[in-house]
């Protein structure tokens, strides 16, 4: 069958797919500093919102982009690796078995590591919570390193960019495997959506909001006073509790969820 250039992932999946990537890495990379918490919380609610919309786009969205276009068994994945290993691979033009699991292992613990997050955020649980989630996204890390290490391996075995194909949507296939449209709304409004989330715009649960700085400012208190940054500060020293150690003292004022971190002095000047 003849193949040519088509167009095989929507821009809502490939939008999914880096903006779940960066926010991963950004989340992986801030866990464990106090001073980027607010900063490491937002990463996680971004990779919660994702994994909602692709649940929902593996229902609704295009061809290759539904459940029912990936949903391989074991025996499809054997024969799959079996024909990487012969040098002799089975092309599929939208997600192969072996790609259709890691996603299946990403979305799995994505949802086990944000829900983790967000009951050792709130302090919903006991302590043994914070051993699950770091297990949790140990285990995501090393998902997604297989997974780019198996897009490597078929890229070249395919000599097809896989990786490519997720930027510019086209692979090669047969005709009347591609799709009709990119769904360049659907896209924008994800991107948008979170772009609010970043920006302040939408309320994240649990985080501090300017109005917070704001009403502590009104009633007298200068930036970096305890009244403007009291929340935070208990947080950081309950976790610093449960951690064993001591909290360091920062002011924190926040902007949306970016957060700006200054040093405070270690006594607080008087307020007249």
């Amino acid at each position: 069958m003849e193949k040519i250039r088509i167009l095989v992932w929507d821009l809502p999946v490939r939008v999914f797919h880096w903006l779940l990537a960066i926010a991963f890495a950004g989340a992986y990379l801030t866990s464990g500093y106090d001073r980027l918490r607010y900063v490491h919380v937002t990463f996680g609610y971004t990779v919660a919102v994702l994994i909602v919309f692709r649940l929902a786009w593996a229902i609704i969205g295009t061809r290759h982009a539904r459940l029912s276009s990936f949903s391989y068994g074991p025996r499809a994945v054997r024969e799959y690796l079996g024909s990487l290993l012969a040098r002799n691979p089975r092309h599929y033009v939208g997600h192969n078995p072996a790609g259709s699991w890691a996603i299946y292992a990403i979305l799995t613990l994505g949802i086990v590591t944000t829900g983790t997050g967000y009951a050792r955020y709130g302090h919903l649980v006991g302590k043994w919570i914070n051993g699950v989630h770091e297990v949790a996204g140990n285990l995501f890390l090393t998902v997604v390193i297989a997974h780019i290490a198996g897009v490597v391996v078929s890229s070249v075995l395919h000599r097809e960019n896989l990786a490519k194909a997720m930027v510019t949507g086209y692979k090669a296939g047969p005709p009347s495997e591609a799709i009709p449209a990119t769904r360049w709304v659907t896209a924008i409004l994800l991107a948008g959506f979170v772009a609010a989330f970043w920006s302040g715009g939408i309320e994240i649960p649990g985080l501090p909001r300017k109005a917070d700085t704001s009403a502590a400012a009104a009633a007298g208190a200068p930036p970096g006073h305890p009244a403007s940054a009291r929340d935070e500060r208990a947080d950081e020293q309950h976790e610093s509790r449960e951690r064993g150690g001591r909290a360091r003292v920062r002011s924190l004022r926040p902007l949306g969820p970016f957060v700006a971190l200054a040093e405070r002095p270690r006594s607080a000047p008087a307020v007249s």
